[in-house]
């Protein structure tokens, strides 16, 4: 490997294990120096107590597993609906201001909309299964791809609507040809806003609709409630490394997509 290559996965690599040593040893020292033996084997039980009791034990990883799949489902399921009706929604607004004065209201409401204020609603129309906990994930998901869709339709420059009126483009070839591919950046920004919320909505959605296989959230209750200290960190870490690993993916899509003949200004 070059030297060059070598400097360049350093300055990746290097940043990340940083902050996962320093993330270790605040745990250690919250765990050890802070807490009591008593009051640490359950407010925060060392990095090694769960990984010798809850990690490297199937028993305890198994139903973890599983809710994860269930869990991954979910979320991709609420993502997968919520961008497509995002970005329907926004194409729809775009099309005439009176279309956006009278619509993107509706949208801000699926952003502030208090989700347990509605979870009788919606268990009631679409099952406290599996169907509620997409449910809740498209609301929690869809807000961030309307916004960020719309703002990418919108900021297009206007010497670019110049050429296309110039040649006399169709409404349809203007949305298709230039508004729709300039709108990508931020179109791939609202995703990655959104894969990381789908993920959030569908722990919430696990501890409100409980029918049917548990996901990690009815499992962080449970070991909650039975103050299995080990299990429930270990579903936490679990968890975040699941949101760590959707935010990334959709990162590199990104990049994949559009990273060719994007590039974000330079700050001054």
């Amino acid at each position: 490997m070059s030297p060059n290559r070598l400097r360049g996965l350093a300055r990746v690599v290097l940043p990340v294990l940083g902050t996962v040593l320093t993330f270790l040893a605040v745990w250690l020292a919250v765990s050890y120096l802070l807490l009591t033996p008593d009051r640490r084997t359950i407010l925060v039980p060392p990095p090694q107590d769960v990984l010798t009791q809850s990690v490297l034990r199937w028993s305890h990883l198994q139903p973890m597993l599983a809710a994860l799949l269930l869990d991954v489902q979910v979320s991709m399921a609420g993502l997968a609906i919520a961008s497509v009706l995002g970005i329907l929604a926004a194409i729809v607004m775009s099309q005439a201001s009176w279309l956006e004065r009278g619509l993107y209201p509706f949208a801000i409401l699926l952003q502030v909309v208090p989700i347990l204020a509605i979870v009788p609603l919606i268990g009631l129309w679409f099952n406290y299964g599996l169907g509620g906990r997409v449910v809740v994930c498209v609301i929690i998901a869809t807000f961030p791809m309307i916004a960020n869709t719309l703002f990418g339709i919108h900021s297009v420059e206007r010497g670019a609507h110049d050429l296309f009126t110039l040649h006399r483009a169709s409404r349809w070839q203007r949305l298709v040809k230039l508004q729709l591919p300039a709108a990508l950046p931020t179109i791939f920004a609202g995703l990655r806003i959104s894969a990381g919320l789908s993920v959030v909505g569908a722990l919430v959605g696990d501890f409100f609709f409980v029918q049917g296989q548990p996901g990690l959230g009815t499992l962080l209750s449970v070991y909650l409630s039975r103050v299995q200290s080990t299990d429930l960190f270990a579903a936490i870490l679990l968890s975040t490394l699941y949101g760590i690993a959707v935010f990334t993916l959709f990162t590199v899509l990104s990049v994949l997509a559009v990273g060719r003949w994007y590039r974000p200004r330079a700050r001054g």
